[in-house]
């Protein structure tokens, strides 16, 4: 019993953080998740509680909290801090929750890298082996004693992918345009090699188009070339290619105006009108429109009538419906001037 009221005093705290965070009370929440982390990993070692049926509930409270600490940061500016901290109170890299770490890394790429980013990202993926007849990843046994976890740490195959993704692909692969080095690294990881093959064909595609810059280099020092030699030509031979490349733009000139058809959309065309001095020019879009609204004036001139008639039919049947509907809800008879 007493263990479950401490999880329910934790789950408060991490609720009034979560409060915290929503009324943009960042700095708040901030503390108060930290000092969450720091209380949760004191209470797993003094209680042993890693070892009981409470270790699920225990990682959901360090995921909760580490993911309130990370937005919370982000939103007060911290952002290039957010990996230094949650190692600083999860005591290793490899104890932060995946996806609190997945989070606070792609808070960074979006926001800006530290300058010991890479060394974050790559000791976090390098300290997991792949089991592959369970289907999983475990953390390096060696590392985990010696940063004192007591207890055995799994990762799922997708959250190790993701974290993959997100260092050879978006990392490597777009931000420093480390491709090779992104190549290199997805050969030796020991990972599916079903997702290897699919990362190596994404890694390659990256890299082809340096080699369609390179090629296009080449045309455009080609272009220069003949350019340059363009210009070396003589004065004569320019003027006799210039008359006749003069006479084939006025030949293709001639030939597109010929082509031509008039515009489809007769609404942009204008004519003009002439008053001795005076030049009136008009559009067919203001044309219609003055027609169009003299049609209107002439038609509301004759229905006037007609028109009168009808609002006053359907002002008097709203009035006789509101008069009903008061007549049935206060069960007797209403004078009509005074419902009005």
């Amino acid at each position: 019993m007493a263990t479950t009221a401490a999880e329910s005093s934790d789950w408060d705290e991490i609720e009034e953080a979560e409060r915290y965070l929503l009324s943009c009370m960042f700095e708040e929440a901030t503390s108060l998740a930290s000092s969450i982390i720091k209380k949760l990993r004191e209470n797993s070692v003094e209680n042993n509680r890693v070892e009981n049926d409470c270790a699920d509930d225990l990682d959901d409270m360090f995921e909760a909290a580490g993911m309130v600490l990370v937005q919370s940061m982000k939103e007060s500016g911290r952002t290039l801090d957010i990996l230094k901290e949650l190692k600083l109170l999860f005591g290793s890299v490899i104890a932060i929750p995946a996806q609190v770490f997945l989070t606070g890394v792609c808070f960074q790429i979006s926001e800006g890298l530290s300058s010991d980013f890479h060394e974050y990202l790559v000791e976090f993926l390098n300290n997991w082996r792949y089991l592959e007849q369970e289907q999983r990843f475990s953390a390096d046994a060696t590392v985990a004693q010696k940063e004192g976890i007591g207890k055995e740490l799994s990762l799922g195959v997708d959250g190790y992918l993701n974290m993959v993704e997100i260092y050879v692909i978006t990392y490597l692969g777009t931000v420093t345009k480390e491709i090779d080095l992104a190549i290199s690294w997805v050969e030796n990881a020991k990972i599916p090699e079903e997702k290897r093959q699919d990362f190596l064909r994404r890694l390659h595609s990256m890299n082809a188009p340096k080699t369609t810059s390179s090629s296009q280099a080449s045309f455009t020092n080609s272009t220069s070339i003949e350019e340059h030699n363009l210009h070396s030509r003589p004065s004569h031979d320019l003027e006799s290619g210039m008359l006749v490349n003069g006479e084939d733009s006025v030949k293709e000139t001639v030939l597109k105006l010929s082509g031509q058809r008039a515009p489809c959309l007769w609404w942009f065309r204008t004519f003009t009108l002439k008053f001795g001095n005076y030049r009136l020019v008009l559009s067919n879009g203001n044309v219609f429109l003055g027609c169009l609204f003299l049609l209107i004036c002439i038609i509301y001139r004759r229905k006037q009538a007609s028109l009168k008639r009808f609002v006053r039919k359907q002002a008097l049947s709203i009035k006789k419906g509101l008069m009903d509907i008061w007549q049935l809800a206060f069960s007797y008879q209403v004078n009509p001037l005074a419902a009005v």
